[in-house]
């Protein structure tokens, strides 16, 4: 069987960049390292990247320049849910970050092997997590 490395990507799809663009940046403290009108790239830590798209830019195949090849048509909607990874000693802070924001804390799980996971909404209603190790046995 082949191995898989990881995840790699990961996408959400927002109805307006700009203020996804705002919370992702101010709140939760990404840099991009690419973006153009249709989407924005973070380095989401670990070797792992955050997409933004905003709705309906990805519906089409996007043909590369310079002969680098395609890129097939992709789309999302609804509320997604996506988890950051931070150390234990980072929760808190966290908490303080968000309260500061005005970003209510919906949901709070102490899970069995001794994680902890705080979770959140971002303007598009996506269910955003911040998990701390102990959640899964990876």
């Amino acid at each position: 069987m082949p191995r898989l490395d990881g995840v790699l990507e990961t996408a959400l799809y927002v109805a307006d960049m700009a203020r996804a663009r705002a919370f992702f940046e101010e709140v939760m403290g990404l840099s991009p390292f690419n973006a153009d009108h249709r989407f924005t790239a973070y380095d989401a830590g670990a070797s792992t990247v955050l997409l933004l798209f905003r709705h309906g830019e990805t519906r089409d195949t996007v043909v590369l320049p310079d002969g680098m090849g395609t890129i097939p048509p992709h789309d999302g909607d609804g509320r997604v849910h996506l988890a950051f990874a931070i150390a234990k000693t980072e929760l808190g802070v966290w908490e303080t970050r968000l309260a500061e924001h005005g970003v209510a804390i919906e949901g709070r799980t102490h899970w069995p092997r001794g994680g902890e996971s705080i979770y959140f909404r971002d303007p598009d209603d996506h269910l955003l997590e911040l998990a701390t190790p102990g959640v899964w046995p990876t």
